[in-house]
């Protein structure tokens, strides 16, 4: 009797809801997981082009995203002043750039914000930021008690929704930051059903807060970076076809 063999288990089909070029990076990983991943950004990033202050008066560089780096390198080609970096995508997008001395932070906004304390005092910071920022830097170094660090914020770019985004059907959906789920959610208003019993797996718990109110189970990393947002994923995907 020849026993026929059984046929490979269907991938899993993954959302990536973030904007390029990171959305194809994050393609690349999903695909060393065994999982489809689905690029469909409901973002845009769109550089801009602010007048440049003397970088001279700055001790340092403060990047919260790899956006930011990209934007303000493409503004001057120097490199000489330190960075510090909000985790080790961002800091390996500087170091991408040609800067040298970088620092990454490997966390959020208030991690990058004790690093700085620890580090720097008495001196002018200059943050290449997003038109809508994700957190207060500033903010963030008074309650670290910083030492008379001062934040000079410098806007380089801007991200847009996406004005249609129609994804085939998914298992689970990336949200890589609080902009991202505030479009998801926006998208989900129109589309509800299509997100039930989907894994919602969120990089950060504000970037899973705007999804809360539609009642979705979302699966929270424990640090805000891709390597564990990956693992959750997994891990939750792992749960959801584990059997009764």
């Amino acid at each position: 009797m020849t026993v026929s063999p059984r046929p490979a288990p269907a991938k899993p089909r993954v959302w990536i809801t973030r904007a390029e070029p990171g959305a194809s990076r994050t393609a690349a990983r999903l695909r060393d997981l065994g999982c489809e991943p689905l690029i469909q950004p409901l973002l845009a990033v769109e550089p801009l082009t602010p007048p440049l202050p003397d970088l001279d008066r700055f001790a340092a560089l403060a990047f919260t995203s790899a956006n930011g780096v990209a934007a303000f390198a493409a503004l001057t080609p120097r490199r000489d002043r330190p960075v510090f970096a909000v985790g080790e995508a961002t800091a390996g997008a500087a170091r991408e750039a040609g800067f040298v001395a970088v620092r990454s932070a490997d966390g959020d906004l208030t991690d990058l914000a004790r690093l700085i304390a620890a580090e720097l005092s008495e001196v002018v910071l200059l943050a290449p930021l997003a038109e809508t920022p994700a957190g207060n830097l500033a903010a963030a170094l008074d309650a670290a008690q910083a030492r008379n660090v001062a934040v000079q914020p410098l806007t380089v770019y801007r991200t847009a929704w996406a004005a249609r985004v129609d994804p085939p059907a998914f298992d689970a959906v990336l949200v890589h930051s609080p902009r991202a789920a505030q479009a998801l959610a926006a998208w989900a208003a129109s589309s509800p059903a299509r997100l039930a019993g989907v894994v919602c797996a969120c990089i950060s718990a504000a970037a899973a807060a705007p999804l809360t109110p539609l009642g979705l189970t979302t699966a929270v990393s424990e640090r805000p970076n891709e390597t564990t947002l990956l693992k959750t994923l997994k891990a939750a995907l792992g749960k959801r076809d584990a059997p009764v």
